[in-house]
């Protein structure tokens, strides 16, 4: 497995096992495969309800814990936002059944980040959490975090696919030492991502899928990514993009898909922001 060095030094690798919108009666058995098949980065967040699942899935699957990279995300807080932020990050803990975390992501750039942020970096200083990071974070809130603390991101989660490829806000957050992580690698099947003709050619040349060239397309940006399925035989075809290379032409070819806009919701768009500012998870 290609790993990626964050700015802390701690080794990430570049391609995991996502399990947004997995129900957690599925996600304990998707985990199990992905685990099997060869997964070892697994991304969650307290969002999506799957964190136990998760949990059983890593206690059952004999995999040594120094093996795993483990990713979960922080919802909102209501304030004193440090010490509810502690006590979010101590309850994930608990319901994966780990004592550390590999990687800490702030959700969503809401709320009082400073506050969030700071408890983050304590749980850092403190070996709770071997890296912390944010998702979702345009530039503009991501350097104002970079600027007005001590720790900078190790990674920021966004969207990121062949129909909006960020490349020039990857380029501003390498210039900080900030990972790109995709989020939506495959646009979720949008604009017939699994059918467009460019991406379906270049599969055919290499003789891949659609999907295995866009992870491909990710892994040689140096994204890293976390493609989702809950099908055995899909997550052993994600796994299976280490065998090839695309061109330059290729990579220069797949540029010209990039619209430069979304394809699910802006984090700036002020009935977003409503949303999901005030949203808070229960329990």
């Amino acid at each position: 497995m290609q790993q990626v060095t964050l700015n802390n030094g701690v080794e990430m690798p570049i391609l995991g096992f996502g399990v947004y919108q997995i129900p957690p009666e599925q996600t304990e058995q998707a985990v199990s495969d992905a685990l099997a098949a060869g997964y070892r980065l697994l991304d969650t967040a307290a969002a999506y309800g799957n964190e136990e699942a998760v949990g059983h899935a890593i206690k059952n699957s004999g995999v040594p814990r120094e093996e795993l990279f483990v990713t979960t995300k922080l919802w909102v807080q209501d304030a004193p936002a440090q010490e509810n932020t502690e006590r979010a990050f101590e309850t994930s803990l608990t319901k994966l059944g780990l004592d550390h975390l590999d990687l800490y992501l702030m959700h969503q750039p809401y709320g009082d980040v400073y506050g969030q942020w700071r408890a983050m970096e304590k749980l850092q200083r403190d070996g709770r959490a071997k890296a912390i990071g944010v998702a979702n974070f345009y530039p503009d809130r991501l350097l104002d975090l970079i600027i007005n603390n001590e720790i900078v991101p190790a990674v920021n989660q966004i969207e990121t696919h062949p129909f909006f490829q960020r490349a020039a806000y990857q380029e501003l957050m390498r210039e900080h030492g900030v990972q790109t992580q995709s989020w939506g690698g495959f646009a979720e099947g949008k604009n017939n991502l699994f059918a467009q003709p460019l991406l379906t050619e270049i599969g055919e040349t290499h003789g891949k899928s659609v999907a295995q060239v866009v992870l491909r397309w990710l892994i040689q940006r140096g994204v890293v990514t976390i493609p989702k399925s809950v099908r055995p035989e899909r997550m052993a075809e994600n796994f299976d993009v280490f065998d090839f290379r695309l061109t330059d032409d290729e990579l220069a070819a797949i540029a010209t898909l990039d619209t430069g806009e979304t394809l699910f919701f802006d984090h700036r768009d002020p009935e977003m922001v409503t949303w999901l500012a005030k949203r808070r998870l229960d329990g």
